[in-house]
């Protein structure tokens, strides 16, 4: 009965070790018209070209938006599967909305940057800034791996 719990109490560790294994190095977010995403492939080929960035967007056919660009460190495993989870309350009003991004495919052990926009209708204009927001990186199997918020997100204290 002893190894039992200690052969869970191990995986347990492992497990929290392994999500610990994420972070957020760096996240912050902007702004972008969409003639920011132009490459001069595109005239030719009528293809966006990424340039190797990931980008993902709430409303895939609009470019310009609101974009958190979130570099994620990764060393231990591959995040494919995965998905970023954003809650934004804007000036409109104080309710947050929520906003689910794939992680590609192929993403693995690394450094990668993650583009995130809010696009097309889901942001209401050029000068209009979050009041608060929070990021959160799942597993693939829904496990939260890292999260990161505004100040504002969490009530400050008095």
């Amino acid at each position: 009965m002893r190894r039992l719990v200690l052969v869970l109490l191990l995986a347990a560790t492992a497990l929290s070790a392994r999500a610990a294994d994420a972070e957020f190095v760096r996240v912050w977010s902007q702004w972008h018209p969409a003639l920011d995403f132009k490459r001069i492939s595109e005239y030719f080929t009528d293809h966006e070209n990424f340039s190797h960035k990931i980008i993902v967007r709430s409303q895939p056919a609009s470019r310009a938006g609101y974009y958190f660009l979130a570099r994620v460190r990764h060393p231990a495993f591959d995040l494919a599967g995965g998905k970023f989870v954003l809650h934004v309350i804007t000036p409109a009003g104080p309710v947050a909305r929520e906003f689910t991004f794939p992680v590609p495919a192929e993403c693995p052990p690394g450094v990668h940057v993650f583009q995130l926009g809010l696009t097309g209708s889901d942001w209401p204009m050029k000068g209009t800034h979050p009041v608060a927001w929070r990021l959160e990186l799942l597993s693939a199997d829904g496990r939260i791996l890292v999260a990161q918020q505004s100040y504002l997100w969490s009530k400050p204290d008095k």
